[in-house]
């Protein structure tokens, strides 16, 4: 199997050869992921695991975890998210706030570590959007910029390759959902 990317439409993989049904072709970790809030509170956080009975989040109390080694697992993702549930408490941010939210959490934390990541090539492009998705999408950015007031007091602080419009935009589009 190779890589490849295809002008307009993002990357692709390529089979080079025959494969047996039910053969595993490609396991990657998504780059961002939420618990959705209808599910928040039956599954794990970090792993994603049905049970009922899941020691929570002694922060923001939203977040659920197995046990302490998924809760150390995915702090590096939650710990700015957990000050913005706090900080917005008792309101709760739709899940595409919190999506994104987590997006540029990471973009950011890795421009950080990485003078050379200056791009967002994760999602396709939107170029034509309906003006009723435009304003759903700047309701989004609003109510974005209210749940991450407590990590980011100003959105000049965002990399200037950060478009939240645009990546509403793109979550809108390219999302995919896992139904547990």
């Amino acid at each position: 199997m190779e890589k490849f990317a295809s002008p307009g439409k993002g990357n692709g993989l390529r089979l080079l050869k025959a494969v047996k049904p039910g053969q595993l072709l490609y396991r990657a970790a998504p780059f961002a992921y939420i618990v959705s809030k209808k599910r928040l509170g039956g599954v794990c956080e970090h792993c994603l695991r049905s049970k009922e009975q899941l020691p929570r989040c002694s922060q923001c109390k939203i977040a659920r975890y197995c046990g302490a080694h998924c809760q150390k697992e995915a702090w590096l993702d939650h710990k700015r998210e957990c000050k913005c549930i706090k900080d917005i408490d008792p309101n709760f941010p739709p899940d595409s706030v919190r999506l994104v939210g987590r997006i540029i959490f990471k973009v950011m934390f890795a421009q950080k570590k990485s003078s050379h990541f200056n791009t967002f090539p994760l999602f396709k492009d939107v170029d034509e959007l309906s003006e009723d998705m435009k304003e759903g999408l700047r309701h989004l950015a609003k109510t974005l910029q209210l749940y991450l007031k407590v990590e980011i007091q100003d959105v000049s602080q965002l990399l200037p390759a950060l478009d939240i419009f645009q990546i509403f935009a793109k979550v809108s589009a390219s999302g995919m959902r896992i139904n547990l």
